[in-house]
């Protein structure tokens, strides 16, 4: 996970990201268990509390389960929790203001599709 803190953004968001992208990427899978607030903090070097702010909002969306006295575990639906979670994000994001600024350019649906296509396939990476 990244030690490096974006200056922009929250750090409890930034822990709650970091563990959705190990969840994405496989390195937690559903079962494992999650590194806790205090471990977090340590490795870190940040408030335990702020650590815990963002694995408590992961209990909250079903991606962590918290078992007391053992720790936090992946659930068997957070991959497709946090999937859906950011293809929703990535709606908001990119694809809303895309089609307004489409919308200014007076280009159709047609132009739009082409567009995105003109730069290949998405699994060519």
């Amino acid at each position: 996970m990244n030690k490096d803190w974006d200056e922009s953004k929250p750090i409890f968001l930034q822990v709650k990201e970091q563990i959705e992208d190990a969840v994405m990427d496989d390195s937690l899978k559903a079962g494992d268990r999650a590194p806790s607030t205090n471990e977090f903090a340590s490795v870190y070097q940040i408030n335990p509390a702020t650590a815990g702010k963002g694995i408590n909002e992961l209990v909250a969306e079903g991606i962590l389960l918290k078992r007391r006295g053992v720790g936090m575990f992946v659930t068997d639906e957070a991959k497709e929790i946090v999937i859906e979670k950011r293809k929703q994000t990535f709606f908001e994001h990119y694809m809303l203001p895309l089609k307004r600024e489409a919308r200014k350019l007076r280009m159709n649906e047609q132009e739009l599709i082409d567009m995105l296509r003109r730069e290949g396939d998405l699994d060519e990476d």
